[in-house]
């Protein structure tokens, strides 16, 4: 295993689509829910415990050779909003085509086979993380940290926020960040011994409801 590949995967210049989704920031930047850094932060914080956990544990089971169709189905059933629904696969989608390029896998062209559409996105990065010789601790730390990043980055966006303090609220997770990965883990690895049960269903209704709004906006900035 080499750790370098996985700053290639967790690089925000990954061709994976990424820059184009803001996790849910546009809506609340629009709600009056982040007005600036300590909200931001807090915004970060809820991510990181719901959807960020659940994202987390999916890719580490991915990783560790978990059913990916099994996998899908689960992340179906733990994304209420059809909205979310669509955006994951999008950016599944968007990330097995850098995947596959990067880190060519029998495994990925069998994900690509059977979801055509896009698989979810979490459960494609913990396949593409197996092919790039990482394991479940690395995809787990990716997914986690995109939970956050993403939001971080379109808020500086969107508020001409100063990017050292968006910088600096991601690094005050960082702790957090450690504990949300060993819960995910431990999960990835309960999927493997007992199926799909062992993931957490951790939600946001207000990401779920946000997200719904936001599909409804003649103009925005960013797809989700």
């Amino acid at each position: 295993m080499t750790r370098a590949a996985l700053l290639v995967l967790a690089d925000g210049r990954f061709p994976a689509g990424g820059h184009a989704h803001s996790g849910g920031a546009e809506a609340a930047v629009k709600a009056g829910r982040i007005t600036g850094a300590a909200s931001l932060e807090d915004f970060c914080r809820g991510r990181l415990h719901t959807a960020g956990l659940v994202a987390a544990s999916l890719a580490a089971a991915a990783a560790s050779g978990g059913d990916a169709v099994e996998l899908d189905a689960a992340a179906d059933a733990r994304t209420p909003s059809p909205a979310l629904r669509l955006a994951a696969r999008k950016l599944g989608r968007q990330l097995m085509r850098a995947a596959r390029a990067t880190w060519p896998s029998a495994e990925l062209d069998e994900l690509a086979g059977r979801f055509p559409k896009g698989a979810h996105q979490p459960v494609v990065l913990g396949v593409a993380a197996r092919a790039a010789g990482l394991g479940a601790v690395e995809a787990a730390y990716c997914a986690a940290y995109e939970s956050v990043s993403g939001p971080a980055s379109a808020t500086v966006r969107l508020l001409s926020l100063d990017p050292f303090d968006a910088t600096a609220a991601l690094a005050r997770l960082a702790p957090e960040m450690d504990r949300v990965v060993d819960r995910a883990v431990e999960a990835g690895r309960g999927v493997v011994a007992g199926g799909v049960d062992a993931l957490p269903a951790a939600s946001g209704p207000l990401l779920e409801i946000g997200a719904e709004v936001h599909a409804g906006w003649a103009v925005r900035l960013f797809a989700s």
